[in-house]
């Protein structure tokens, strides 16, 4: 592929993505240790609100921790209030005029030098996300990645889409279509994914034109605030972007509420979403639009073994895509569906590769899951391990693992019927749930039998039953004889069905035009 030109003049590489680091190599593994070393050494520094172009500090802090090692606190914050999120969203409409007239090839190139700014700190922002948010190094990497290649491509698809687009003509008429930002946007992004997650959905709302106020996980605040400095650093005017760090849900409903927020991006759980979807419907006083939901919710998400699968490459997805970052994805895989002529095979097999998977703390080399997010996540995924010794059968794992650390074994039930919670029930943990089916047929049906619909897989040999599941399986983001998790930017768009969200396919082409109004412009000649 060539480099391609645009209106700007400036000449822009195709994308491509982000190359992960290997830990397996001695100067990467060398470099990480440095980097949270030095990273421990600035433990428990407090951090503020930026506010109106200013960092502001509050009476009341929070604290976030090291799931890893709890009492160990990573960093303070300021804690938001209510009036902070009105005066947040005013002064990002104010600052909107502004940010909105910046030609579209400046916001692209802030979107390439944000880029350039972490893969510069790549390893430093993974040393982070260990300490912060409990992923391996690995997984780490994964994540900051992903946010590198969010900003390198939704840059290039800012430049593609700037500008006026010609339609059908007319006699005597010159039409066009332009598109144009919303206005203010409310992010409210999740603690599983960071910085790659806030990271896409902050550059979508920037690059196109709109400003943001952007109220982070409270588990995971420091990355947010890292991640904010670099845009500042990378030349963001201050006042478009406002941060709120603090948990409570007022917090939330102020900003989803206020009048002058245009949209409202969120990642999250159905609960929250739906909750979010309620309040944006209800028209308030001085509104003058309906605002626009993008929302990106939970998973049930199934792989199916047919009898014609190569197993050793299905079980293998299936451990990956169920405990990778202890299943803390909405992606990942928490119901394996298998037919019975391979059944008991398939369950010899998860038994002994869940039991040689590595648990430990998230800075240790080479582990395969680290801790759960917090003290509470940890209670409700044991909570659901408890129901799912009276639904189902224990086939390995099943409890928490000594230590300060949230940490929890990897888990499998089998035997397990549809009507089970862990069957139905988005656990956002280490376990999975494996259930019998009798034949191709009745495994589509156990998928599909979910109000979710957001990533599935299917491993099989046979074309006809593939083709079956490219057609029948119901999912956003279907695989096909590979893991459900592990979206890359640009390949697979990524959104689901159902009680999953709105289908927003981040990191496909269309996406950015969610953040978007067209305008249709006729001129007579």
């Amino acid at each position: 592929m060539s480099a391609s030109t645009h209106a700007s003049g400036s000449s822009v590489a195709p994308f491509r993505n982000e190359p992960y680091a290997d830990f397996r190599d001695e100067a990467v593994a060398s470099n990480a240790a440095a980097s949270f070393a030095r990273l421990s050494a600035g433990l428990g520094a407090a951090h503020l609100l930026l506010l109106d172009g200013e960092w502001v500090d509050r009476p009341e802090h929070f604290e976030s921790v090291n799931p890893s090692m709890p009492s160990q606190v990573v960093s303070r914050h300021a804690k938001a209030t209510v009036e902070d999120a009105r005066t947040a969203v005013q002064s990002a409409a104010e600052a909107f005029s502004q940010w909105s007239q910046t030609p579209p090839a400046q916001r692209a190139a802030l979107a390439f030098k944000v880029a350039a700014l972490m893969r510069q700190r790549k390893m430093d922002l993974d040393a982070l996300l260990v300490m912060e948010a409990g992923k391996s190094w690995v997984e780490a990497e994964a994540d900051v990645a992903e946010a590198i290649d969010f900003c390198e491509y939704y840059g290039r698809e800012m430049l593609r889409i700037s500008g006026s687009h010609p339609t059908v003509p007319q006699p005597n008429e010159r039409n066009e279509l332009a598109y144009i930002p919303l206005g203010v946007g409310v992010i409210i992004p999740p603690w599983n994914f960071p910085l790659a997650i806030l990271c896409g959905m902050t550059i979508a709302a920037l690059v196109t034109g709109n400003t943001v106020v952007l109220k982070p996980s409270s588990d995971t605040p420091l990355i947010a605030v890292t991640f904010v400095k670099l845009l500042l650093e990378a030349g963001l005017p201050p006042k478009a972007i406002q941060l709120l760090t603090g948990p409570g849900a007022a917090i939330g409903d102020a900003l989803v509420e206020n009048p002058k927020t245009r949209f409202v991006s969120f990642t999250g759980s159905k609960a929250v979403g739906l909750r979010v979807n309620e309040l944006a419907a209800k028209p308030q006083p001085g509104q003058i639009w309906i605002k626009r939901v993008i929302a990106e919710m939970g998973g049930k998400d199934a792989i199916i073994v047919d009898a014609e699968a190569d197993l050793d490459a299905a079980v293998s997805g299936i451990l990956a895509s169920a405990f990778g970052y202890s299943g803390q994805k909405c992606s990942a895989c928490s119901r394996a569906i298998v037919d019975a002529s391979v059944y008991d095979t398939v369950l010899a097999m998860l038994k002994d590769g869940a039991e040689d998977l590595q648990v430990g703390t998230a800075e240790t080399p080479g582990i395969h899951l680290g801790p759960v997010i917090n003290e509470r996540a940890r209670r409700n995924i044991l909570n659901y391990i408890e129901t799912g010794r009276a639904e189902a059968r224990l086939l390995s794992g099943g409890e928490a693992i000594e230590g300060e650390g949230y940490l929890i074994e990897p888990t499998v039930f089998v035997d397990v019927p549809s009507s089970a919670k862990l069957f139905q029930e988005e656990v956002f943990g280490p376990v999975l749930a494996v259930t019998k089916a009798a034949d191709f047929d009745d495994a589509l049906r156990l998928a599909n039998d979910t109000e979710y619909g957001l990533t599935g897989a299917i491993y099989s040999r046979n074309p006809e039953k593939i083709a079956r599941a490219r057609r029948d399986f119901h999912v956003g983001n279907l695989y096909v004889n590979r893991k459900c998790t592990g979206a890359l930017v640009g390949s697979h768009p990524f959104g689901g069905f159902n009680m999953s969200g709105t289908d927003s396919k981040a990191g496909g082409p269309e996406y950015l035009l969610l953040f978007m109004q067209a305008k249709s412009i006729s001129t007579r000649i």
